[in-house]
């Protein structure tokens, strides 16, 4: 199956493109929130880097959360567009999910938690099991650095953080003497491509937003001073 992935949900856009005979190409093209600019352009240079052509794409998997909500909205409604277009198939999947894919991918196990920079000293976090396979262990929220280690060190179990938020405030989460930072900022196309190949197509893909847009926060706040 020739797939091609979508990532806008932090400020870096990043594509992929794995072919029915296992080719993959994966690349970062842009961080500065670019992403209707770069992203045309890029998967435009990948299809012709590995061969295809826009009608030989046969499935189209897209980051639909949680992140920036500009970049969703890019990130998802090319995938849809491209959808229709193309008549392929359309699959979701999470930053969280790719996070914690991409550090399996690259050897990590045991429990970690991702977390997405949220802004407004949040973070959009979520934990797993890295064993044989990626198993979440329980639902993405909206925390915070200082939250999720206080949480941590009352489990007293050892944990793997990852992901744009662990970056963002990397001080608070490198102090835990029981934690292990697993450098990785922009989700890992390169495991969207396997959890959207291996996942049943969607009729439609809707945005995991898990908190209201900065905009209608800012707004909602002056109105009430």
């Amino acid at each position: 199956m020739n797939v091609l992935a979508i990532e806008t949900a932090t400020p870096a856009c990043a594509v992929g493109v794995r072919t029915a005979a296992g080719v993959e190409v994966t690349r970062v093209v842009d961080d500065g929130r670019r992403h209707t600019e770069a992203l045309t352009g890029a998967m435009k240079d990948l299809l012709e880097e590995v061969g295809l052509t826009p009608r030989e794409i046969e499935r189209v998997v897209v980051d639909r959360g949680p992140g920036l909500f500009t970049g969703l909205r890019v990130g998802i409604a090319t995938a849809i567009a491209l959808s229709q277009a193309l008549g392929c198939e359309l699959v979701g999947v999470t930053s969280l999910e790719m996070l914690a894919g991409g550090a399996f991918s690259s050897g990590v196990r045991g429990t970690l938690v991702a977390c997405v920079d949220g802004r407004r000293r949040e973070v959009f976090a979520q934990s797993f099991l890295l064993d044989s396979d990626v198993v979440a262990l329980d639902e993405a929220r909206v925390s915070t650095a200082r939250e999720i280690v206080a949480d941590w060190e009352g489990k007293g179990a050892p944990v793997t953080f990852t992901g744009d938020g662990v970056e963002r405030y990397r001080s608070e989460f490198v102090a835990p003497s029981f934690a292990t930072i697993f450098d990785q900022v922009v989700p890992s196309v390169h495991a969207g491509l396997v959890l959207g190949a291996s996942r049943s197509p969607e009729d439609v893909v809707s945005p995991l937003y898990l908190r209201e847009a900065d905009a209608v926060a800012n707004f909602t706040t002056r109105g009430r001073q």
